[in-house]
């Protein structure tokens, strides 16, 4: 066998030379050093290991999370002529075991193992006897509680250090902020050895976020001119990849579904298709991603926030792999962040956790809501501070127009304050405009001072004001109390005057000015009198379930208003008058099976 990564480089993968920063990690590992590799998916981190791995005198065992993206790795091992294998349950066990064989007879170099297959004490009996090389930890960031995937069976890994003392240790991934980066160390290493940071810039892609109207409708728009390459489009539930799925098979793109409510053939089927065909669309949760190296996906779009920043990087790193342009789209509203809110503070009972995947989403709230290049947002998060504007961003490429808004944030802080901080944006904007609600009225807030002092200012304004001022740090969700907003100390000094409050200019999109139309219709007198029956029925049959009057569900407003925008999912239920969140979490789904004629 050759005796220099170069050599190996040559004849065995076919490259001439290493790309930047590949040869220092090769000289790592095989110097022994403890190493953690954090490069940006398509930089090659695979090579970085393979190639030590094949001069080493003894076998190397990678740990990986995924059945399938061991078996691509071993696959094209084999097509470059490497001795590779993977065991697990996903494969005939007579295959399993005569690879096993195989393995214990010097035969395959590199094994793959999944960290719960590997850590059973009869495997860590088996290797001593054989007495690896190398172990390699895959996906590392699934390790760390820290990370964005934290998979609990990875921390048994921090015993492979004691108990393979004589095997070099790396560990690979491409997302981790230098929180993560220090707990995977810690655990892998106990601190020792080296952590190489390749940068995380992906140059090719085009970053954008879009504030959420309606996201079926923006998202057809959106890819209108993208039919003819592929592209993955993410959503936060499985019931919305079907439904958008189907809208877009129903508009003539090649859209598959992936979820993990599939079975597995059928995810098999469709992860096939995505990575065989052109001009596929992928409609997934984040069950699909992890491992997938197709090198010409033109586009991922989330049609909702991810829960962190980390998360984020790991999901559009899947578009541009060939280095071509790409894009990142993503669409987001205020129920995003509400339900992102939800997610962390029902993820068990660690307290620190908790608030450590807060600010995580604080930094992916300001990460949309960017006034400056969004590329040196997303970069300084993981650390890197220098650079220039990229150029190859929407705010670069369209700076928005920044305006004084404190007069503005005033009013709806004052509101805020003087409903005594617990409710949700939707009742306190309704406060700042002057709406005529019961949810008002019985509460007495039609005679506070606010009431009405922002009826000059649309609902969609208001909206956007709200998400600038939660993303600014000056307002904050208390999600115990459903979502209610409340001041932060940055919040309250601009209610004091003694701070003020730049936004980017807040306009209206074509659907927010039909709907402002709408709004100015008047009573019901253009309402399908069939559809608000329909809402009244089921209004009277949840209240007589409830033992409360029928206002109490919702007012003879809000349905009037629910039958005038015809809203088709939760994020557009929410912009109803009269539907807040503990509301929409209720009844939200009932009331839209009646709009879709589902009941």
């Amino acid at each position: 066998m050759s005796t220099s990564p170069q050599d190996v480089l040559q004849s065995v993968f076919g490259f001439d030379s290493f790309r930047p920063g590949q040869a220092d990690i090769v000289d790592h590992i095989l110097a022994g050093t403890p190493t953690l590799c954090v490069m940006p998916t398509g930089a090659g981190k695979s090579l970085c290991y393979q190639v030590p791995a094949l001069l080493l005198d003894g076998p190397a065992i990678v740990v990986s999370p995924l059945t399938a993206l061991m078996d691509d790795q071993v696959a094209a091992l084999r097509a470059n002529g490497v001795a590779a294998a993977a065991i697990h349950s996903g494969r005939d066990r007579a295959a399993n075991v005569e690879d096993w064989r195989r393995f214990q007879g010097g035969e395959i170099k590199l094994l793959y193992l999944s960290p719960e297959r590997l850590m059973t004490g009869r495997m860590l009996d088996a290797l001593e006897t054989v007495g690896p090389a190398l172990f390699v930890v895959d996906e590392a960031h699934c390790i760390s509680k820290w990370g964005a995937s934290f998979r609990p069976e990875y921390e048994q890994l921090a015993a492979l250090k004691t108990r393979f003392p004589e095997a070099r240790l790396a560990a690979f991934t491409a997302t981790a902020d230098a929180a993560t980066r220090e707990d995977i160390a810690a655990k892998l290493f106990a601190r020792e050895g080296e952590i190489v940071v390749h940068g995380f810039d992906r140059p090719n892609l085009f970053l954008g976020v879009e504030p959420k109207s309606n996201g079926k409708a923006q998202l057809l728009d959106y890819l209108k001119d993208r039919r003819d390459v592929s592209g993955i489009v993410y959503c936060l539930s499985r019931k919305d990849t079907e439904k958008i799925a189907d809208a877009l098979v129903a508009e003539g793109y090649r859209a598959l579904p992936y979820h993990a409510g599939l079975d597995a053939e059928t995810r098999r089927e469709h992860q096939e298709i995505f990575m065989a065909e052109q001009a596929v669309v992928m409609v997934a949760t984040i069950a699909f991603g992890m491992g997938i190296d197709k090198p010409d996906i033109r586009y991922v779009a989330h049609l909702s926030m991810p829960g962190s920043m980390e998360a984020y990087y790991q999901e559009i790193g899947r578009a541009g792999r060939d280095g071509r342009p790409a894009e990142a789209m993503m669409f987001y509203g205020l129920s995003d962040a509400r339900m992102r809110r939800q997610f962390i503070d029902q993820d068990g009972e660690d307290e620190a956790h908790k608030r450590r995947e807060h600010k995580r989403l604080d930094a992916l709230l300001a990460y949309c809501e960017a006034t400056r290049c969004r590329r040196l947002a997303l970069l300084a998060y993981f650390g890197e501070t220098d650079g220039e504007p990229c150029g190859n961003c929407d705010v670069c490429v369209d700076p928005p127009t920044l305006v004084d808004a404190t007069r503005e944030a005033q009013m709806l802080m004052s509101a805020i304050v003087r409903t005594g901080q617990r409710f949700g944006a939707a009742h306190v904007i309704d406060v700042v405009r002057g709406a005529d609600t019961e949810k008002i009225r019985e509460r007495g807030h039609d005679g506070l001072p606010t009431w009405g002092v922002g009826k000059d200012r649309p609902k969609p304004f208001w909206q956007g004001l709200v998400r600038q001022c939660l993303a600014g740090g000056y307002l904050e969700l208390d999600i115990e109390g459903y979502g209610a907003l409340r001041l932060t100390p940055a919040g309250e000094a601009v209610l004091k005057g003694q701070a003020t409050l730049e936004i980017r200019e807040i306009t209206l999109s074509k659907r927010d000015q039909r709907r402002q139309k709408v709004a100015a219709l008047a009573d019901d007198a253009d309402v399908d009198s069939e559809l608000l029956g329909g809402l009244k029925s089921l209004r009277k049959t949840l209240a007589a379930e409830r033992n409360v009057p029928a206002y109490v569900v919702f007012s003879d407003a809000t349905l009037i208003d629910m039958c005038r925008i015809r809203p088709e999912n939760l994020d557009d239920m929410g912009l109803v008058k009269g539907v807040g969140p503990k509301k929409l979490t209720e009844y939200g789904e009932a009331f839209l099976s009646v709009l879709s004629g589902r009941s």
